[in-house]
Formats: C-alpha cells, sequence, structure tokens
C-alpha cells in the first residue's frame, strides 16, 4: 500500500493518456494484451461478480465489415440528433474509405454477462483499467462506443463469436500511436465542497 502524498506513475499516466486515432503498422504482442486484460480484471466489480468476458479480434476484413455495417446506421442517428461538434465525424461517416476503427491492428470487446445488474458499470471500469495498462505500455487505445451497433447484426456477432448471454460494453482499439496532435486541454472541474 502506498502511503504519503508523493505522487506514483499511475498519475503521470491518467493525465497523459488520451484517445489514439492514428496507428503504425507495428502489431500488438499478445503478451501485452494479456498484460493489458489482466489489469482490466483488476477493476472493482459489484459483489464480486466479474462479469466480464473478452475478444480479441485482429482480422482487418472482419473489423472492415463491422465499420461499413455500423457507418450508415450511425449517419442515420446523428442526422436525427444533430449537434454542435458532430459535422466532422458525420462527413468522416460517409467517406467510403472511412474506418470506425481507425485502422487499428487488433479490437478487444469487453463483453458483460446480461443476468448482472451492474455489468455496464463493472464492465466500463475494467475497459478504464485496460486503456491506461495500455498507454503505460506505450500503446495506445480509444473506446469506439459506435461499434456497439454491431449488436445489433447477428452475423457479425457471431464472426466475432460474441456469446448470446452477453453483451458488447467496450470496443476497444489497440495499436502502436502514429504522430499524435497535442492532447486537448482540460477544463478545470466544477467541485462543490460541503464542509
Amino acid at each position: 500500500m502506498v502511503t504519503g502524498t508523493e505522487p506514483i506513475e499511475i498519475f503521470s499516466v491518467i493525465r497523459e493518456r488520451r484517445s489514439v486515432r492514428n496507428y503504425t503498422d507495428q502489431e500488438v504482442q499478445d503478451e501485452a494484451l494479456r498484460a493489458i486484460i489482466a489489469a482490466g480484471i483488476q477493476a472493482p466489480t459489484a459483489l464480486g461478480l466479474q462479469p466480464w468476458r473478452f475478444v480479441v479480434a485482429r482480422d482487418r476484413d472482419l473489423m472492415r465489415r463491422a465499420s461499413d455495417y455500423c457507418k450508415p446506421n450511425l449517419v442515420e442517428k446523428i442526422g436525427e440528433e444533430s449537434r454542435p461538434g458532430t459535422e466532422e465525424f458525420l462527413a468522416a461517416l460517409k467517406n467510403p474509405e472511412f474506418n470506425i476503427f481507425y485502422n487499428a491492428p487488433v479490437l478487444v470487446l469487453v463483453l458483460g454477462a446480461r443476468e448482472v445488474v451492474s455489468s455496464v458499470l463493472d464492465c466500463t471500469l475494467c475497459a478504464e483499467n485496460m486503456m491506461l495498462a495500455a498507454w503505460a505500455l506505450g500503446i495506445g487505445s480509444c473506446w469506439i462506443g459506435s461499434a456497439t451497433l454491431i449488436q445489433q447484426n447477428p452475423e457479425i456477432l457471431a464472426a466475432l463469436k460474441v456469446p448470446d448471454d452477453h453483451q458488447v460494453v467496450a470496443p476497444l482499439i489497440f495499436g502502436y500511436p502514429a504522430p499524435l496532435l497535442p492532447k486537448p486541454e482540460r477544463r478545470e472541474p466544477r467541485i462543490t465542497w460541503i464542509p
């Protein structure tokens, strides 16, 4: 257990981690992915139920199929709920070359057991641990929330071997970052202190 106020490495990992949408061609080794998943399952879980399960997909054609399925559905959703900040993403979705997985070498689906009430929250905590662990290993990641739309496509779910009793909670991509733009500044948190 760490005591005192001396910062430890985790704080710099939290501060520096970012969503990566540009990857090199370098493959992520199984060893690194196992370490990332091992960090994920250290997350808190209600009643200790650990409702997660994982699918690791490296099949670029399958990822492209999943992307091509999700894009028109996303265009329809964004069209219905158009709001500031969506214009650039909407334009990308209409580009036939655009891949919602940003050509990352690996997709990891964090699946949650449907019967566990806290499954989505538990798996969300697990996913954040995984993204932090990846950054600590020099591996970039991005949560592709749009990819949860694959749940509406039984063929893609079957190809990804997602069991019927689980749902896709966190579609995460991993890979080695290509040159990145500066990280956006974070706004100061709004905090109410109750004495």
